[in-house]
């Protein structure tokens, strides 16, 4: 078995280029790390959120910047052998988490059962909100990654009838002075998983127990069959990914129906109009 000093090696160097450069690249190009920042990394048990905190060790490490990282898991009602699973590969990359316990998962089961993952989601978030507070962070780090970005900018035109991604970071509505960030914006998921296997590491998938009852939710899933297209796509043109991640930051305004800025519409009437009257 590979020691953390073996896996943290190789971030830096096997995986330099696919990992730890867009890692550093997310981090300048939207500056979501800054001096005297205090942190609060999330971590579900996922290969995603386990690797975004060696990462933000390794930035502790070798940044420009001097900040603090509180390395946070919430429990919701892990079974215990997922539990164990976490704590075990937290003692095995050497990350000194802290461990918070809720009861989302019996809530949610109990009431929720027509649209259990989006209210798991949404209760999660308010209680890491509400840790960040306790915990005096004035940041929230989470685990999302390019394809994260691009499926759900899929899933709100093919579903939503609206372009919307998910951005680098933002501002909290509820909680004052905390934004959520997402320092692996750029990271493929496909590295990551290079990276798990190289490790020959194994981390939690879906710990959720509705879904264990009811495993057809999570294989008919919304997002899984965004991904499933995607992957049909890339068949076709192997950079499809990568053009719909860089349309999302090429957005002609000019050329477009309709936008809302701060919650109010414009249509490109207005400016047409103007250009008559001219």
């Amino acid at each position: 078995m590979k020691t953390y000093q073996d896996i943290e090696r190789s971030i830096i160097t096997k995986f330099r280029k696919e990992i730890w450069s867009k890692f550093v690249k997310a981090i300048i190009e939207y500056k979501l790390i800054e001096e005297n920042d205090n942190i609060m990394v999330c971590i579900s048990g996922g290969k995603d959120s386990f690797l975004l905190a060696k990462l933000i060790q390794e930035v502790q490490l070798h940044g420009k910047h001097n900040f603090k990282a509180y390395y946070v898991v919430m429990d919701p009602g892990y079974k215990i052998k997922n539990r164990k699973l976490i704590e075990e590969n937290a003692r095995l990359l050497n990350i000194p988490i802290n461990i918070y316990e809720s009861d989302i998962f019996e809530v949610v089961a109990k009431n929720f059962q027509d649209n259990p993952c989006y209210m798991c989601a949404r209760m999660r978030r308010g209680f890491l909100y509400s840790k960040a507070q306790e915990l005096g962070c004035n940041k929230i780090a989470l685990g999302h990654h390019f394809d994260d970005v691009i499926e759900t900018s899929l899933l709100s035109m093919f579903y939503a009838s609206e372009i919307k991604t998910m951005l680098p970071k933002l501002h909290s509505d509820n909680f004052k002075g905390i934004d959520l960030i997402r320092p692996m914006y750029l990271i493929k998921e496909s590295s990551i998983l290079s990276w798990k296997k190289y490790n020959e590491l194994e981390f939690l998938n879906c710990a959720c127990k509705y879904t264990e009852l009811d495993s057809k939710k999570e294989l008919t899933s919304k997002r899984r069959e965004i991904k499933g297209l995607i992957k049909e796509l890339k068949k076709v043109n192997p950079t499809i990914d990568d053009h719909i991640f860089k349309a999302l930051d090429n957005i002609n305004i000019d050329c477009v129906l309709g936008y809302i800025k701060n919650k109010e519409k414009h249509t490109f009437l207005e400016e047409f109009d103007k250009e008559k009257d001219k």
